[in-house]
């Protein structure tokens, strides 16, 4: 099978070490509002905006970076472990892929058009702030509970 795209194995172990312990320290950080971990930076922005505080554009800001860094790792962790091949890869694995992937599309936007329905306000901006990150974790989970499966029933057959 082709599989242009997937990256070579190894990345899905590095892809992990990125992922767990920035989705631990991502709870904590919502647990804790943000405060429990604060390394405060000078960035480069495009647009910038606060309560009080005047709209910059192109500029520098200073903030919390924290928060900016574990999304970024778990993006970059989720995504080596998305685009990493199986160590047994063929077109089962890859309908298994697909599947998962249509599964995970779905069950976001139905997450998402529930949430349009029913949450507002503050709430809301909240809720489209996890919608980022939830088809990287649905994926992930259906896709290893699915490779679960797989192996397990092939274990059971032997």
């Amino acid at each position: 099978m082709k599989t242009n795209l997937l990256l070579s194995n190894k990345y899905k172990k590095l892809g992990w070490v990125l992922l767990i312990p920035s989705f631990i320290v991502g709870v904590v950080l919502l647990l804790t509002s943000f405060e429990v971990l604060q390394l405060k930076a000078t960035v480069p922005v495009i647009y910038a905006n606060g309560f009080f505080e005047d709209s910059i554009y192109f500029g520098w800001y200073h903030t919390n970076i924290v928060p900016t860094l574990v999304g970024v790792l778990f993006i970059i962790g989720g995504l080596l472990i998305l685009f990493s091949k199986e160590k047994c890869e063929d077109e089962y694995i890859a309908e298994l892929r697909l599947s998962s992937l249509l599964w995970a599309v779905l069950v976001n936007f139905i997450l998402l058009l529930i949430s349009f329905l029913f949450i507002y306000g503050i709430s809301f901006t909240s809720i489209m702030l996890y919608n980022m990150f939830t088809v990287l974790i649905i994926f992930i989970a259906r896709f290893q509970y699915l490779i679960y499966r797989n192996t397990k029933c092939i274990t059971d057959e032997k």
